[in-house]
Order: structure tokens, then C-alpha cells, then sequence
């Protein structure tokens, strides 16, 4: 019986998520028995005219971009986007808070016409995503749970509760409690709750939960010592390309 063919691909990130993928360690040889890897620039040169699983890490913001995605998803039976910036836009989107021209100024300086870009936007607002695994980067059991399903012909089970209800089932102390800020009330479980457990607070970088009331957030964050300002800010720092049905 053939191996599934496997490509992955990167868009506007850091690659982070690629990279954590060769983290992999003693799941990695399991891993590539079951797969045949057919494209991958992180780690080998070839190339293939089809996929049957293609993981694109990375946001669209560029005309090229947009061109390349349309044509990997005509390839691909099954994709899945990977980590932040795929999945919800991730930080690459904060760039949708200033105007275009501001921001092709700001990096480009005198050449700003010769670079096109467009507003960062997560690869589902431009084809069709069969998946997506959350976080920045990406966490490498849900990496595992998600492979492991799409092999055995699974739907990959989905979570849409906060890291809150993680925290509690590790019996975590509330960081609030210990005088810090956290977006854990809002933001989608699936990690674990691996910053809160290590002591560091959720910065939200898995995305908004449905119907997650960014208000009583902010409200929270308020009461906890941020200004309007910085509560602002760490709603954003993620969380810039949001759809209205999202949020309340």
C-alpha cells in the first residue's frame, strides 16, 4: 500500500513551526514510516505535482503569495494550516492596524514599490482549510494527535474550550491570583496550558475561542493594572485578523 504523500510549506513567518517539527525526536523515524515526505524546504530539495496531506505554515501577504496557495491547494487533498500565522494570521497581521503605505514605508523604505504586499490574512481566507493546529509555534503532541488522525483516515478531534479549563485540570494556581495578566479566559485550549503551567502567562497565541467576549476581557485586564492602551495591545498582538462572527 502506497504511503501518503506529505509536502510542507512555508508562507510569511519565521519558519518556527517547520523548525519544530524536526523537534520531533524519537516520534520522528514512526513518523516517516508511515509517510513518504515529498516536499519540505527545510530539509530536502524535491519536488512533487501532487500531495495527499500538504501542512502550509506562514500568512498570506503577498500577491505571489495568494498565487502560490490557489495552486497548492489545487494539489493537495487534504491542508492543514500550521501555527499562528497560518491559522489565524498571528502576529505577521498587526501590520492590518496601520495603513498599507505606512508599513511599506517602514520597512522598505525608498524601494516600498518594489516589494508588492498585502494586509496579512491566515490561509483559510483564501482556500479551503481541512485543518488547522494552533499555537506559535505550533505544539508538537497536538502536531502528533492531528498526523496521527489524517493517517487513519480520522476527523482530528478539535477544541474550542479556553486554557482556563486546562489550568484548572492541571489544578494550576490562577496567574491573576499571583498579580499577572493572562488571555487564558479567551484564548483556545489545545497546549496543554504549557505557559501558565511553566509560570508564564497566555499571550492568546492560539486564537480566540467562539464567541469569546473580547469586552469582559479587556474589562479584566483593566481591573488587573493595564491601561485601555495595553489591554488593547495584548488582545492584538495575535489576534489582529478576526472575523466579526468570532467575537461579541
Amino acid at each position: 500500500m502506497a504511503k501518503p504523500k506529505v509536502a510542507f510549506f512555508d508562507f510569511t513567518s519565521c519558519e518556527g513551526c517547520q523548525l519544530n517539527k524536526l523537534n520531533l525526536e524519537n516520534h520522528l523515524l514512526d513518523v516517516l514510516e508511515h509517510i513518504d515526505i515529498v516536499e519540505f524546504r527545510e530539509a530536502m530539495d524535491d519536488k512533487a505535482d501532487e500531495y495527499d496531506i500538504a501542512f502550509i505554515e506562514g500568512s498570506i501577504s503577498t500577491p505571489q503569495c495568494v498565487e502560490r496557495i490557489h495552486d497548492i491547494r489545487r494539489r493537495a487533498k487534504t491542508l492543514i494550516a500550521l501555527g499562528s500565522c497560518a491559522s489565524i494570521g498571528g502576529i505577521n497581521s498587526m501590520k492590518n492596524l496601520q495603513p498599507i503605505e505606512s508599513v511599506r514605508e517602514a520597512v522598505y523604505g525608498k524601494d516600498k514599490y518594489l516589494f508588492p504586499t498585502l494586509p496579512a490574512i491566515p490561509v483559510s481566507a483564501i482556500v479551503k482549510v481541512d485543518y488547522e493546529i494552533y499555537g506559535c509555534p505550533m505544539s508538537i503532541p497536538e502536531f502528533l494527535q492531528v498526523f496521527k488522525s489524517l493517517i487513519m483516515g480520522k476527523a482530528p478531534i478539535k477544541s474550542d474550550s479556553p486554557v482556563c479549563v486546562e489550568c484548572k485540570l492541571k489544578e494550576n494556581e490562577c496567574l491573576f491570583e499571583r498579580g499577572m495578566v493572562c488571555l487564558g479566559p479567551i484564548t483556545r485550549s489545545g497546549c496543554d496550558a504549557i505557559c501558565p503551567s511553566f509560570g508564564q502567562f497566555c499571550t492568546g497565541c492560539r486564537g480566540l475561542v467562539p464567541n469569546a467576549d473580547k469586552n469582559a476581557m479587556t474589562d479584566i485586564l483593566m481591573k488587573h493594572g493595564l491601561s485601555t492602551d495595553e489591554a488593547s495591545k495584548r488582545l492584538l498582538m495575535f489576534n489582529s485578523y478576526v472575523s466579526d462572527e468570532m467575537v461579541n
